[in-house]
């Protein structure tokens, strides 16, 4: 009896040394979340004193979040006029506040009378535009891909003066060559047809030279050797191996060409005569003179409606292509 009795007593003190334990488990836990949360509150201090020095935890400026809403307003306000003003009527446009309603919803009657004014010369327009942005600017794109490629990956004789060639080209204003393209291809006979906005578009020396750095970085010269050990020709080498990782180089080039021909004023204004060969930016501005000339009738309405609708297959553009610029933000951020 006097055996069990000790065991069961050695029990019930190794029972309350347990709970002793997890008691002080318990306390040294407590005490190790505040010591992570006082850790945690030192640092997010320090980082607000260092700003931006401290990558991991920049804070958050308000000066800086001032600044950029102030220049998405900016940036956001003549889509955002275009908008408003595209739902009045003429009488509307002319009797209210540039940023307020009109009292008719107009906008479905603006687009449909914009597609129907002259016999439905707008959509002509768009159709131009299109075409010299898919033949123009896809050209320039795909020039300046293949010759920025060969440049960047092949060493040739006259290579530095090819350098030299293209950045004198950037330097130069395109405005400053409408007058002598007008007069070659006056000589030649092409004024006035599409080839005369569709041949300079082709040209793009930025497109070349970003296509020509960026193949430099992007393109790792041991891919290509590998390549043609296995064999693989250098068009196949180019296709299958070269293209993919040139896809954010190549959108952002094609983006600038868009855009740049897509918006293009002064070079039709002086080649084209024949209003069934503008393009947008001409004829919407031919719209917008049409009030100031003997008899005509103001259209603000259907100008600021056309402009809308210029701007949206760009703006689509411009979301649809940005995923492969967020794909090649990181290449080659980190070593493997």
């Amino acid at each position: 009896m006097m055996s069990a009795a000790t065991t069961s007593a050695a029990g019930r003190l190794t029972d309350a040394e347990l709970k002793a334990q997890e008691k002080a488990a318990r306390k040294a836990e407590k005490a190790r979340q505040k010591r992570i949360a006082a850790d945690e509150a030192a640092e997010r201090r320090r980082s607000a004193k260092a700003g931006f020095a401290n990558v991991n935890n920049p804070r958050r400026s308000t000066l800086l979040t001032v600044l950029c809403a102030v220049f998405a307003v900016y940036c956001l306000f003549p889509f955002v006029y275009l908008l408003i003003n595209a739902t009045k009527t003429q009488a509307d446009f002319t009797s209210t506040f540039g940023l307020g309603f009109g009292k008719t919803f107009a906008l479905f009657d603006n687009i449909a009378t914009v597609f129907s004014y002259q016999d439905g010369i707008f959509a002509r327009w768009l159709f131009n535009t299109i075409l010299y942005v898919v033949v123009g600017a896809g050209g320039a794109t795909l020039l300046a891909i293949m010759g920025g490629y060969a440049l960047a990956k092949f060493r040739f004789p006259g290579r530095k003066a090819v350098f030299v060639v293209i950045i004198g080209a950037i330097s130069v204003p395109g405005i400053a060559l409408a007058v002598p393209q007008f007069l070659l291809f006056a000589k030649l006979g092409l004024t006035n047809t599409p080839w005369a906005m569709i041949i300079p578009s082709l040209i793009s020396p930025f497109g070349l030279y970003l296509m020509w750095i960026f193949s430099e970085q992007a393109v790792p010269q041991e891919l290509l050797e590998a390549a043609r050990v296995d064999g693989a020709s250098e068009f196949r080498t180019f296709w299958q191996i070269s293209l993919p990782l040139l896809a954010p180089g190549i959108v952002t080039t094609a983006l600038f060409t868009i855009v740049a021909t897509w918006n293009n004023y002064f070079l039709p204004l002086i080649m084209l005569k024949d209003a069934d060969w503008y393009p947008l930016t001409i004829g919407l501005n031919q719209w917008k003179d049409q009030a100031s000339t003997a008899g005509g009738q103001a259209i603000q309405n259907l100008v600021i409606t056309g402009s809308l609708i210029t701007i949206i297959p760009l703006v689509i553009a411009f979301l649809c292509l940005q995923k492969y610029w967020q794909s090649g933000l990181a290449a080659g951020a980190v070593k493997e």
